[in-house]
């Protein structure tokens, strides 16, 4: 997956005459705190909420010093340098560009965290185990054994870590709702169980699971 098939041009650019004000406005229209600036195609930088809230809303963001080293991401790119990028600067959108500078439109959060929900097996139905465990002992293999000796099958995994801990959080999408008696396995074989997420539960805590993703990304 490229940055070019989540790039969207629902959310104009701002251009450099457009003053503070209406860059708030379309903020609010579209939740989102960042917006970029273009001229004639092409992306000069990417103004905050903040960058306005400090200037003269009435004036050009033109004359504006942004507080962003003009972040973005080529069309090219994986998706998961949007997201460390993204992460990287605490973004709501990224400006994707071509060539030298060529502006083709944004991504938003909000369409990662569409992106991510529908992908990795995570909209099939199934629950979700959080297991947490030294990054010594993490092998997807035994962890797959364990869950298929309880008749169940692991859909899709991903491993939150930080880099001052000695542990690793490792997130397993199980296809099945009814995970009883994979729990006592894990526990049986002295796993960590730090978290389950039911299929509701799983789809109320999507955005925390992504800011995990995204915190591991940011390296």
């Amino acid at each position: 997956m490229t940055a070019r098939e989540l790039t969207s041009n629902v959310i104009l650019p701002l251009r450099t005459s457009d003053n503070g004000e209406f860059g708030l406005s379309l903020m609010n229209e579209f939740y989102v705190k960042h917006l970029p600036i273009v001229n004639n195609n092409q992306l000069l930088g990417l103004i905050s909420e903040t960058d306005i809230l400090e200037h003269d809303a009435m004036a050009a963001v033109g004359s504006y010093n942004l507080s962003l080293n003009r972040p973005y991401v080529t069309a090219e790119d994986h998706l998961f340098d949007v997201m460390r990028t993204m992460s990287e600067y605490n973004l709501t959108v990224i400006p994707v560009v071509e060539g030298e500078d060529h502006y083709v439109g944004l991504i938003t959060q909000e369409d990662l965290i569409q992106y991510y929900a529908s992908s990795f097996s995570f909209a099939a139905r199934g629950s979700i185990i959080v297991l947490e465990m030294s990054k010594s002992e993490y092998s997807l293999a035994t962890l797959s054994q364990i869950v298929e000796s309880e008749n169940g099958t692991v859909l899709s995994t991903f491993i939150t870590s930080d880099h001052d801990s000695p542990h690793v959080l490792v997130t397993l999408k199980i296809n099945k709702q009814d995970i009883s008696s994979i729990l006592a396995a894990f526990q049986r074989y002295e796993y960590v169980v730090n978290a389950t997420f039911t299929e509701t539960d799983y789809y109320d805590t999507l955005k925390e699971r992504y800011d995990m993703l995204m915190s591991y990304l940011n390296v």
